[in-house]
């Protein structure tokens, strides 16, 4: 004897052949009866009695498809008489599926997943471009079908991929956002009197309808292959809006008194409001993150509206950031518990952070650093979001003078803005415009409550990248001045960034704080001054670099420190004061002139130090594989050597055997580097061809290394060749004893030796000045 539900599955499949045959409105009211029976039936499982996987065995799967395509009769959403139908079929589906793998894949196979998004998509085109703040007028069989509609992708796809990549491939994601949000945009019921049969069933359908579409959104990105999350920027202008229903403006309609705060719907709606809230912002910064067309398309959409359809939703991004507010509804509902608010609160202070991390990734793309910057607005350089962005820091700075124990001031608005701003300053002419009035970012930028030693790191993180990137975008006066006479150097030495302290939760902030004044003192001499020279009170900047880079385990901060050194180094030598003081009159010029000469003389006495010439010797012997470091260790140790007392310092350090550190060469130099720095080409060499060699044991083995040139771990061009020549020639000038017999016994061969190489190039070419140097060298030498 057949199951009842095995019988009502047969009938189902007799009411097909007869709907194809013959078009009756008795056929489809019957065909709602059968497939609700079913539907009902299939809500429970009996362990004993498995329907499921029986009715999945049979013709059903099919069945539900091909009369739910006859359902709609041609159109792409059923008319109103055959609402029921359609939703009873929905139903079968959706219990059939449920936590059922093989019907999952028997239901894809009859291509009923693939009907159902061309249902949603035919509701789609319902909705208004751009978006109506009002929901999307369906009445409640509609929406009781779209809600159910969802709910069998919802069951289809939970942890079953063939599913999730057939509705991901036919872009479900974007078309269940535009749906769901348009049926229930957050905070409309507020201000919504038209009523729509059953208020309360109405609102409570679409609020659930919401809650499913995300649930099944979440799944979707689940996936496996990443590849397959192809999701639209066209979603951001069904997204965005969501954040102008927290974001207060002086237009908003009155709100109706319809849904009342007693009641439990209200809090149902408050709680519906605010998870899409969060499901909204937690998706925008996946795709700020993870999608660089999105990136693109939010910068683009902030100066051309046509982006989006008319909907500004970057700016929209950007208001809900500033002006974002706890809703006053989150309080006047008696079902609310202060705990609950306090939690919500939370959230959605978590749900800005999460935004601030979208700007700035937009802000970070390449792309749109021009994107972003407009010219053409009068009184703005830069642009209106460049203009927001300055304001917010400066506007937290005056906060804080003025906080009176109101509302606190807002560091994540400086946050944000410094962090953007960080990415956009990286070319010269962005940089300029910003430490120029009526901006004048860089006086900002030194006040106490941006780089005091109580400042939070994450704030100071985003106000020192700023820095950063304007100091490195250009060695130019138009950038290095502002920031000079906004004391910079000394602003961030004293802020408490090198200190022992810091040092657990701070290296990236450490490391930009260097790379600031690495550039800050290889552009303007006056800079190393303010390093170096002693303050009145506490060490130097200088002092802490080197404290620090002596304590920490990191290469790039040990690199990156001792490459403070090198600039400075090449600044107080390279500098020339126009000044014979024998001869100079008195006037407040010739004065100024004594005092930087006399500044210069003092730095550099300070600069010869063991410590100095040691670190740099490290630098030098650890750097194998980059060229550019050892290049700049070999001059800057060459400079130290121009001075009596130096010569012995870097002799000393060239010889003794290497502190045991990380070796450099997991850490690439900064590409961004001063002219100053760029003093020889690093040439590309086939891997095939050059291995790792050991750590050398002293400075003085990298040195031959570089002469010789031959099985190193990189390529080292004619010019640094040229600098180890001088470096050698110029300690050969002093009598440095027993020392210098060590060097020159090492290292004689392989001048020889490169010499030998070297006798049949062109004498007027590069190699030809190599051979000359290493001939100068050895003449020098002979001595010793």
């Amino acid at each position: 004897m057949s199951s009842p539900v095995i019988e009502l599955e047969a009938e189902l499949s007799n009411l097909l052949l007869q709907v194809r045959a013959l078009e009756s409105k008795v056929s489809w009211h019957q065909i709602g009866i059968v497939a609700h029976d079913i539907a009902n039936a299939l809500r429970t499982k009996d362990a004993d009695n498995d329907l499921h996987t029986t009715l999945g065995r049979t013709a059903l799967p099919n069945t539900l498809t091909a009369l739910f395509s006859l359902s709609l009769h041609g159109g792409s959403i059923p008319d109103d008489a055959h609402t029921t139908p359609t939703l009873e079929l929905l139903r079968v589906a959706a219990n059939l599926c449920l936590d059922h793998d093989a019907n999952r894949g028997v239901l894809l196979e009859a291509g009923f997943p693939q009907a159902i998004i061309s249902l949603l998509e035919g509701y789609a085109e319902l909705v208004s471009s751009p978006p109506s703040p009002q929901p999307l007028p369906l009445s409640i069989p509609h929406l009781k079908v779209i809600r159910t509609a969802i709910g069998v992708l919802l069951n289809a796809c939970v942890g079953y991929d063939p599913i999730k990549d057939r509705l991901l491939s036919l872009e479900a994601v974007s078309t269940i956002l535009k749906l769901s949000t348009s049926i229930y945009p957050p905070g409309s019921w507020q201000f919504y009197s038209s009523q729509e049969g059953d208020l309360n069933e109405a609102w409570t359908l679409r609020s659930g309808l919401s809650n499913w579409a995300w649930r099944t959104i979440t799944e979707l990105r689940d996936v496996k292959d990443e590849s397959l999350l192809k999701i639209s920027p066209a979603v951001l202008s069904v997204l965005t809006p969501t954040l102008t229903a927290f974001t207060p403006t002086t237009s908003s309609p009155p709100i109706s008194d319809v849904i009342t705060p007693d009641s439990e719907l209200y809090h149902d709606l408050l709680r519906a409001d605010f998870d899409t809230l969060e499901e909204t912002c937690s998706l925008i910064e996946s795709l700020s993150l993870d999608v660089e067309d999105v990136r693109s398309s939010l910068a683009r959409g902030f100066l051309n509206p046509d982006e989006h359809d008319g909907v500004p939703c970057l700016q929209y991004i950007l208001a809900f950031i500033e002006s974002g507010s706890y809703p006053k509804s989150w309080r006047l509902s008696s079902m609310v518990s202060e705990g609950e608010v306090k939690r919500m609160e939370k959230s959605f202070d978590i749900c800005k952070a999460a935004l601030v991390k979208s700007v700035v990734e937009v802000a970070g793309e390449d792309i749109n650093q021009e994107v972003l910057w407009d010219d053409s607005t009068a009184g703005k350089p830069g642009g209106e979001f460049v203009f927001k962005m300055v304001q917010w820091i400066k506007e937290y700075v005056i906060s804080v003078d003025t906080f009176m124990g109101e509302s606190l001031p807002r560091d994540d608005l400086a946050i944000c803005a410094s962090l953007s701003l960080g990415n956009l300053a990286r070319r010269e002419k962005h940089a300029h415009v910003l430490l120029s009035p009526p901006h004048s970012i860089a006086l900002v930028l030194t006040s106490p409550h941006l780089l005091g030693p109580s400042v939070d790191i994450k704030l100071k993180h985003g106000i020192i990248g700023l820095l950063k990137h304007m100091a490195q975008s250009s060695s130019s006066p138009v950038v290095h001045d502002p920031l000079l006479q906004a004391d910079v150097v000394r602003h961030i030495s004293q802020s408490g960034i090198w200190d022992e302290k810091a040092d657990n939760m701070a290296e990236v902030v450490q490391l930009s704080a260097i790379g600031v004044v690495k550039h800050m003192c290889g552009a303007n001499v006056e800079n190393a001054f303010i390093l170096v020279l002693p303050q009145e009170q506490g060490p130097t900047g200088l002092v802490k670099i080197m404290s620090l880079v002596r304590r920490s385990d990191s290469v790039p901060i040990k690199s990156e420190g001792t490459r403070v050194l090198v600039n400075v180094i090449k600044s107080l030598w390279s500098s020339e004061i126009p000044l014979n003081p024998s001869n100079a009159e008195s006037t407040p010029e010739t004065e100024a002139l004594l005092l930087k000469q006399k500044k210069k003389q003092t730095a550099i006495r300070l600069m010869l130090t063991q410590e100095c010439a040691s670190a740099l010797a490290n630098l030098l012997a650890r750097s194998g594989r980059y060229p550019l470091l050892v290049n700049e260790g070999v001059v800057a140790l060459s400079l130290l050597s121009t001075q009596r007392l130096g010569a012995p310092l870097v002799l000393k350090a060239l010889l003794a055997s290497l502190v045991e550190v990380g070796s450099p060469a997991s850490t690439e130099p900064s590409s961004s580097t001063t002219s100053s720095t760029r003093s020889s080409p690093t040439l590309a060499t086939p891997s095939s061809t050059r291995g790792q060699l050991p750590v050398p044991d002293t400075a003085t083995d990298m040195l031959i290394g570089v002469l010789r040139n031959v099985d190193n771990p990189a390529n080292f061009a004619v010019e640094v060749r040229l600098n180890v020549c001088s470096l050698l020639l110029q300690l050969g000038k002093y009598n440095l004893g027993e020392g210098m017999k060590k060097v020159k016994h090492r290292v004689q061969p392989v001048l020889e030796q490169l010499v030998e190489d070297l006798k049949e190039v062109q004498v007027d070419g590069k190699e030809g000045l190599l051979l000359a140097a290493a001939k100068e060298v050895s003449k020098n030498w002979a001595s010793i």
